[in-house]
């Protein structure tokens, strides 16, 4: 039973962040959910049945570090501790040669992605540090894409592909202080955002081809997999996937 156990989604009001904390939610913990929109976030609790005891919306830009501050402020006033952090939040550009990207739209990724993954991870890692029992978990979302890019995806790749570099980092750094990390790429989960997955998405050798997809609550329960674990064991990578999406092998 996990009821004095917290987590943190980040982008927590839609897809997989949605799926996550519903199934920590319903594993029994206590769960934080972030993203910009305040009323996203407190209908998607409604929805998944939270409640003022074992639940908080908090609007926050993760790329902002003292926006990320004030979360966990909230957080740590709200439930006191972190057991937990899922670094979810994320965006991408506009699909486009790369020589035709802005440099907003390079740092816009950047920061939501790389820049807010890092500052939630150092927040957690320093209340890990100082709580009692001290230690925590923190799973970063990295996606297929931290393995293999889709055509024209070059800041979403990039900072994908760091996130790895980060996940072993934390894993490396948290060691003395029993802070586990983990990373899980996902592969085609149906979610608001993915639709168009289903509907036709460029493949490498430029054709548009529809590709299976999968149930995003099973995401769910692999982040509560990871989460329940307890700190002597970790699971340092998961691949979570549609099993016949064209990503093993030639496509």
């Amino acid at each position: 039973m996990n009821s004095h156990r917290v987590a943190l989604v980040t982008g927590g009001g839609t897809g997989i962040g949605k799926a996550a904390a519903k199934a920590l939610l319903q594993a029994g913990y206590q769960v934080v959910i972030t993203g910009r929109n305040l009323d996203k976030l407190q209908a998607a609790l409604k929805d998944l049945g939270g409640t003022d005891a074992n639940a908080l919306a908090v609007a926050s830009d993760v790329g902002d570090p003292d926006s990320v501050k004030q979360l966990f402020a909230s957080l740590k006033t709200k439930f006191g501790r972190i057991d937990v952090l899922f670094n979810n939040a994320g965006t991408a550009s506009p699909p486009m040669p790369m020589e035709e990207l802005s440099y907003a739209q390079w740092m816009n990724v950047v920061n939501a992605n790389l820049t807010g993954s890092f500052l939630c991870a150092q927040e957690a890692m320093r209340m890990m540090k100082a709580q009692s029992p001290k230690g925590g978990r923190i799973i970063n979302n990295g996606s297929i894409s931290a393995n293999t890019p889709r055509p024209f995806s070059a800041p979403y790749t990039a900072t994908k592909h760091a996130i790895t570099g980060l996940t072993k980092s934390i894993a490396l750094d948290g060691r003395a202080d029993r802070i586990a990390c983990s990373q899980i790429d996902i592969g085609n989960a149906a979610t608001e955002m993915t639709q168009v997955i289903s509907k036709g998405v460029i493949q490498a050798d430029g054709s548009l081809k529809a590709e299976p997809t999968m149930d995003v609550d099973h995401v769910g329960q692999a982040i509560v997999h990871i989460a329940d674990l307890p700190l002597e064991s970790n699971i340092l990578f998961m691949t979570i996937m549609a099993t016949t999406m064209p990503y093993v092998g030639r496509g």
